[in-house]
Order: structure tokens, then C-alpha cells, then sequence
């Protein structure tokens, strides 16, 4: 019987303690809310929605699995930030950076991304369904089982948005095939 109990109470601590670690931290949302910059805070899990965050920099911030629906991100600097599994539906990310940012399992259906820098960006099974993304920069991103403005779903082989070329003496030509401002990448 004490075994039980022992193990019931070593649970509870256990999945206590996991809840504080991966939850936001209050005074990183309280000083988003007051100065519209929280450099590197920890904000996984908030939820922003309908949120005014225009201009705000959030670089190198954890916003996994926040819910950011209806936000309003325009011109907002989340270079490097975290945003697997966030939910950013509907959200306006006109201008945002978005350089090297993690959008893993992210849902973004009918945000706009018109102008967004994605430099880099990691869209790996994301959910861009009705987005809009006039003149968004994508060179370098990773398109993987993503989910695209129409509906269609990217290869599940690693897909990059510059043109790979078969052999590495490739990089060095330039190929005429109307696709402008296409580059060689190679991993």
C-alpha cells in the first residue's frame, strides 16, 4: 500500500513540476503587455489572441504552442522565435521578420504574410490553408509536409524553396528558366 501511495505522489510532483516548466512565465507577458518587447521570454502556451503586437520585438522569444489567432503582428521582429504548434489563424504578420524562425506544426490559415521576411524559416508541417503571401520572402525555407495556401501538401522528402540542383557543379550556373530570384542550395 505505501508503494502506491509513494508512486502516486511521485507522479503528481513529477507532472506538477512539468506543468511549471513548460508554462509561460507571467512577468515576460507582463512586460510584453507594458513595453512591446520581451526579448528572449518565455511566453509557450499564452494565449495573445486578438492581441495588438504591432512593431513589437519578440527576437529570439518561445512562443510554442501560444495561441496568437486574430493578432496583430505587422511589422513585428520575431527573428529565431519559437513558434512550433502555435496557432496563428487569421493573424496579420504584414512585414513581420520571421528570419530563422520555427514554425513547426504551426497553423496559419488565412493569415497574412504579405511582405513577412522567412528567411531560413522552418514551416515543416504547417498549416498555411488560405494564407496570403504577396511578395513574402521564402528563400531557404523549409516546406516540408506543409500544408499550402491552396490546400495542397508539400513532398514529405525535405523540400527547400531555392531550386536544388542534381550535382554539386550546378551552383555555379545560371539557368534561364523564368524563375526569378531562384538560387542553388545544398545541404
Amino acid at each position: 500500500m505505501n508503494i502506491k501511495i509513494a508512486a502516486t505522489v511521485t507522479l503528481f510532483v513529477f507532472f506538477g513540476s512539468c506543468e511549471q516548466t513548460f508554462a509561460l512565465n507571467q512577468q515576460d507577458l507582463a512586460q510584453l503587455k507594458a513595453t512591446n518587447s520581451c526579448i528572449r521570454c518565455d511566453l509557450s502556451g499564452a494565449n495573445l489572441t486578438n492581441f495588438n503586437l504591432s512593431g513589437a520585438n519578440l527576437r529570439e522569444a518561445n512562443l510554442s504552442r501560444a495561441n496568437l489567432s486574430q493578432a496583430n503582428l505587422s511589422n513585428a521582429d520575431l527573428t529565431t522565435v519559437n513558434l512550433a504548434a502555435a496557432v496563428l489563424n487569421a493573424t496579420n504578420l504584414v512585414g513581420a521578420s520571421l528570419t530563422g524562425a520555427n514554425l513547426r506544426a504551426a497553423s496559419m490559415e488565412n493569415a497574412d504574410l504579405s511582405f513577412a521576411v522567412l528567411v531560413g524559416s522552418n514551416l515543416e508541417a504547417a498549416n498555411l490553408k488560405g494564407a496570403k503571401l504577396d511578395f513574402t520572402n521564402f528563400r531557404g525555407t523549409n516546406f516540408r509536409l506543409t500544408t499550402m495556401p491552396t490546400g495542397d501538401t508539400s513532398s514529405n522528402k525535405p523540400y527547400w524553396w531555392s531550386l536544388e540542383r542534381q550535382t554539386l557543379g550546378d551552383c555555379n550556373t545560371f539557368q534561364q528558366a523564368g524563375l526569378l530570384g531562384s538560387t542553388c542550395y545544398s545541404q
